[in-house]
């Protein structure tokens, strides 16, 4: 965001405008916003919004304890979808082997 925010800062200022919208507008309790913020935070791979919404949870009211079982259902679902994902584009394995099928990253 950094460099966002010195050559785009139009862009950075849109992202704080969206945050007050957010924030004047959810329908949730701030510690389910900062657990959903954390899971896709984790998902997302971002670590300032991981350790920003860490922290958040634990202002709202979370514990550790909490947070370490929104951490282990991130990696869960994330596992799931890895492995369904995965089998799918190796379902065809056989085919794979007998060269019928083609990467499109080859040349």
């Amino acid at each position: 965001m950094r460099l966002l925010a010195e050559f785009f800062p139009e862009f950075t200022e849109s992202l704080d405008k969206m945050d007050e919208l957010y924030r004047d507008k959810r329908t949730i309790d701030e510690k389910t916003y900062q657990f959903i913020c954390f899971a896709l935070s984790i998902k997302a791979r971002s670590k300032p919004c991981v350790l920003k919404h860490f922290q958040g949870a634990l202002e709202a009211g979370a514990t550790v304890k909490e947070l370490a079982y929104i951490l282990a259902l991130v990696m869960r679902e994330a596992a799931g979808a890895d492995d369904c994902w995965t089998h799918d584009v190796l379902g065809d394995w056989k085919e794979i082997i007998a060269g019928n099928i083609k990467c499109d990253c080859q040349k």
